[in-house]
């Protein structure tokens, strides 16, 4: 079985217009970086991998993930955890709530609280679970919607320009600790940025869209 995330000949087109075509293999713990300007369909294709591609898209090719083809997947059946530009915490749940919203379903009240925990204590947040998320800076929110993210326990990492609000101090920590983390849990990793830092940090193979 192929372990990691695997892009055979996918095309992506807009009515009669291509806007893209991309075959890889990125092998867990990898992270292949798709960079180009806005409007090249580098946000596009992470839909297309997810299975929310807009109606109005069309695409061929297909998408395996260690092994299993998931291309007509429902996108809740794909195990592929993304990241945005926006942290998208709810703002009506404590931080420990949101954490919790990542969780599978299952498992004692005291289990679900102790990996709340765990998670906090990753990125060093202990005790922040009861906090209202509008009392966090950037940063702060950053992580949690990391470890969210992590705690579905995906097969593989997409990020959507995840650090482009950033200020540039807070964006080479969050980003190191974004790579540390998917490398700890042998993710592959495929990231979309116009940022030639962002690519630089990743350290992996980098695909020009739009050359």
């Amino acid at each position: 079985m192929d372990k990691g995330l695997m892009l055979r000949d996918v095309t992506i087109s807009k009515g009669d217009a291509p806007l893209l075509s991309i075959s890889h293999h990125i092998a867990p713990g990898e992270v292949l970086t798709v960079m180009g300007p806005s409007g090249v369909g580098k946000s596009t294709l992470l839909a297309f991998i997810t299975g929310t591609l807009a109606a109005d898209f069309t695409a061929t090719g297909g998408v395996s993930l260690d092994g299993h083809d998931i291309t007509h997947a429902a996108p809740h059946q794909r195990r592929v955890g993304i990241l945005f530009q926006d942290d998208l915490l709810f703002p009506h749940l404590s931080v420990g709530a949101n954490l919790a919203f990542g969780l599978k379903a299952g498992g004692s009240k005291v289990e679900r609280r102790d990996k709340i925990d765990e998670a906090l204590a990753e990125v060093g947040l202990e005790g922040y679970a009861d906090r209202d998320p509008a009392t966090l800076s950037g940063g702060q929110k950053a992580r949690i919607a990391l470890m969210r993210m992590l705690l579905s326990e995906p097969c593989a990492l997409l990020l959507d320009e995840p650090f482009s609000r950033l200020d540039a101090a807070l964006r080479a920590h969050v980003r190191d600790m974004v790579f540390d983390r998917a490398r700890a849990r042998a993710l592959p990793v495929l990231m979309v940025t116009h940022d030639a830092d962002d690519a630089q940090a990743a350290g992996g193979v980098v695909v020009n869209l739009g050359d």
